[in-house]
């Protein structure tokens, strides 16, 4: 390699990105992954809570777990096992959808 040529590499060279710092940071992505997975955890837990939240509570408007035995109380087995929608998205979308209760007529 002439003279020239060894110029010309050395003064490029510091252009090169460093391969063994170039994944230095590497926490950082770990960090913004798991803080979405958690994140996207909390929404699906969320999101559970407000079906079934939604369920018992259009259970309990329509008066579809009425105690025979007492008339007037609610039967709370009844609320753990009702489907008052025929799929869970409705109770989601309704959740979402209505924020505040409608008024009772």
């Amino acid at each position: 390699m002439s003279n020239v040529e060894e110029k010309l590499l050395k003064m490029y060279d510091g252009s090169r990105p460093v391969e063994e710092d170039l994944f230095e940071i590497r926490y950082i992505n770990q960090l913004a992954w798991t803080l979405v997975v958690v994140l996207a955890g909390v929404v699906i837990w969320l999101s559970i809570a407000l079906i079934n939240a939604e369920n018992q509570r259009n259970a309990l408007m329509t008066k579809q777990c009425a105690d025979p035995v007492f008339k007037g109380e609610v039967d709370r087995k009844c609320l753990e096992l009702v489907s008052s929608r025929e799929h869970w998205w409705q109770h989601l979308w309704y959740g979402v959808t209505h924020l505040s209760p409608e008024e009772v007529k």
